[in-house]
């Protein structure tokens, strides 16, 4: 009769356990530049914000995050002014052109920052279909052939009464939804709202940040992609 040890088993099942791809990465772990070939093609999504509205001309965060990760990396902006991450929102963002956009770019790191334009009252009264619209987003990205790294955004503040709809009560709401996001999908989390919440003269219309916004913004998610803090 065969026989197998019950400690070989268990010396089996722990070394299986401990070589799964999955369960062994970090989703906030550094990038290794090392691990690609070529270019890391890196996706930022979102709205205006992302776009660049209120920083000028190539001082938005996606323009200057490019510059402090260096020419390793290929950064892609696809923020679309307006843009709601729920999917029955006044402009889903999963129904824009620069959804497919980011998609066809075939990225290897993917940046998320989405919710901002979802606390408009006549958005937000949708809230209860955040969390599973965002997962649906996330699958879209996860299911590429890249497989790519994803990182989501908790939104930057909304100083005072906001503007445009816009509120930080919303963003608050947000908050606790987007950490249970990022720990069930797996995913990492750039903190977007702590860069900007003690410069609110970064945000002159109370919802987009200026350049030099922008440039904290970028900072903030430079750290967490490289595991170290950029340059002042």
């Amino acid at each position: 009769m065969f026989c197998i040890d019950q400690r070989m088993i268990l010396v089996l099942a722990s070394t299986c356990l401990l070589s799964d791809p999955v369960s062994a990465v970090d989703p906030n772990a550094p990038i290794n530049p090392d691990d690609y070939p070529g270019a890391i093609r890196l996706a930022c999504v979102g709205d205006s914000i992302t776009a660049g509205v209120g920083a000028g001309r190539g001082k938005s965060y996606p323009a200057q995050f490019g510059q402090l990760l260096g020419d390793k990396w290929k950064v892609g902006n696809f923020g679309n002014s307006g843009s709601t991450l729920l999917n029955h929102g006044d402009k889903p963002y999963q129904k824009q052109g620069s959804f497919a956009a980011a998609l066809k770019f075939e990225p290897h790191v993917v940046v998320i920052m989405l919710g901002t334009n979802d606390t408009k009252p006549t958005n937000w009264k949708r809230k209860s279909e955040f969390i599973d619209d965002y997962h649906d987003l996330l699958g879209k990205f996860a299911a590429l052939s890249t497989k790519p790294r994803i990182f989501i955004c908790y939104p930057v503040p909304v100083p005072g009464k906001g503007n445009f709809g816009i509120n930080e009560a919303g963003i608050q709401e947000q908050s606790p939804m987007i950490k249970k996001i990022a720990e069930k999908a797996k995913v990492g989390v750039i903190d977007m709202h702590a860069a900007l919440k003690d410069h609110p003269e970064t945000l002159p219309d109370r919802v987009h940040p200026n350049a030099a916004g922008a440039g904290l913004m970028a900072k903030a998610a430079c750290a967490v992609l490289t595991g170290q803090k950029a340059a002042k």
